[in-house]
């Protein structure tokens, strides 16, 4: 029987089945993975990437305990939205950290809403732009 350990030592076999799991729900965006102590790891396009791995918002969350939602400066995720949680033990103390990059995030929809009207109007000359029926020479 196989047994994995979530604990401030666990390595990166021990974080991979549930990583992979989450990896897979989330319709295969990237998640990363690290316990406390040890690297941890990288999956991306269904697969292990690196099991070596260590980010920087992985360790702010274990080290602030915390959640966080940022776009990294530095990173294999540079310029990217992530957001990472730590696994925290039955005391809450921080153990590790699992983190999901959010590839989709670089789609502002709020600012494309924001500036809707204005792309409309540069395309199509007015806000709303007119259905085909609607334009002056298709009417009677």
């Amino acid at each position: 029987m196989d047994r994995y350990m979530l604990c401030e030592t666990a390595e990166a076999a021990d974080l991979e089945p549930v990583a992979l799991a989450i990896h897979e729900i989330i319709h295969r965006l990237p998640v990363t993975a690290k316990s406390l102590l040890k690297p941890g790891i990288r999956i991306e396009d269904g697969r292990v990437v690196d099991r070596n791995y260590s980010g920087p918002v992985l360790e702010a969350s274990i080290a602030q305990n915390k959640v966080i939602k940022i776009t990294p400066e530095k990173g294999a995720y540079k310029g990217v939205p992530v957001t990472v949680a730590p696994i925290r033990d039955h005391n809450g103390k921080a153990i590790g950290a699992i983190g999901v990059v959010d590839v989709t995030g670089i789609f502002d929809l709020a600012t494309l809403m924001e500036h809707q009207s204005a792309i409309i109007k540069q395309v199509c000359g007015k806000d709303p732009c007119p259905l085909p029926q609607d334009e002056s020479n298709n009417r009677r």
